[in-house]
């Protein structure tokens, strides 16, 4: 059975898609098989690991709208081991759609069935949410077994989240009741600048251990690497921002790993 995560905040430019593709694709560079359903009307996750939109036949739009196989959708990318179900604009109506149709809040979760017809299922799906929490957001929180929070190192950044743990303790009493949060991950950290510190410590001293150890840096690369349409393990493997997200994803499997003996 594939682990689901949702890599969500209704904040836009806190990383999310920089951390669906890198965060991706160092599982994928771990051995691991990763399926990443883009699920943003922006299409920058399917951009930025070198998608052609006149390649992308089948979307997500026509996965959730239409019931399109989710097979159908998925293409491969430049990382072996990492498997993309591709946007498009067209997504951005997609919830004046859904609310036509019965139970518009689970239709992703009903779409996610198909994985089992996978030649090779993955072990990890992770799901770009848009950056809001609209019917989008919500079917990826019905949907998934947790949610991956990325919050970027500024002010409001703690007001953000607390807002969207609320919205998965209601995910969590009316559509998904297993639905926890997987961690969450300080973006665009700064260990110069005194508010990224400070953002830092009070993230831990309120969530503790809900909060990664590691931390992404702000790293041009990062920011250079969607525009080669490649994650940064493969533009520049030797920059700070792949070396934080190879931690992370060694972080993640460490502690998702059985105890020693069993």
């Amino acid at each position: 059975m594939s682990k689901i995560i949702a890599i969500a905040n209704q904040k836009g430019g806190v990383g999310k898609t920089t951390t669906a593709i890198n965060f991706g694709a160092s599982l994928a560079l771990a051995g691991k098989r990763v399926f990443l359903v883009d699920l943003d009307p922006q299409g920058n996750a399917s951009t930025g690991l070198g998608i052609d939109p006149r390649a992308r036949e089948t979307t997500m739009y026509d996965v959730i709208v239409d019931n399109a196989p989710l097979k159908a959708a998925s293409v491969e990318t430049l990382v072996k081991g990492l498997k993309i179900a591709t946007s498009a604009t067209d997504l951005s109506s997609a919830d004046v759609e859904l609310v036509r149709l019965r139970q518009p809040a689970l239709r992703l979760k009903d779409a996610f069935r198909d994985l089992a017809g996978f030649p090779e299922m993955p072990d990890y799906v992770l799901i770009d949410c848009p950056p809001s929490l609209n019917l989008l957001t919500l079917n990826a929180l019905a949907a998934s077994h947790s949610a991956l929070i990325p919050v970027q190192c500024e002010f409001f950044a703690l007001e953000g989240l607390s807002q969207l743990i609320l919205t998965i303790r209601k995910v969590r009493e009316s559509l998904n009741a297993g639905l926890r949060v997987e961690g969450v991950l300080l973006t665009m950290f700064d260990r110069r600048n005194n508010l990224s510190v400070q953002v830092e410590q009070d993230a831990r001293e309120n969530l503790g251990t809900l909060v990664y150890r590691t931390v992404i840096p702000r790293n041009v690369r990062l920011s250079e690497a969607p525009s080669h349409g490649v994650p940064v393990a493969q533009y520049d493997p030797g920059s700070t921002g792949n070396r934080a997200y190879r931690e992370l994803a060694a972080e993640f499997l460490n502690a998702a790993a059985p105890p020693a003996g069993r």
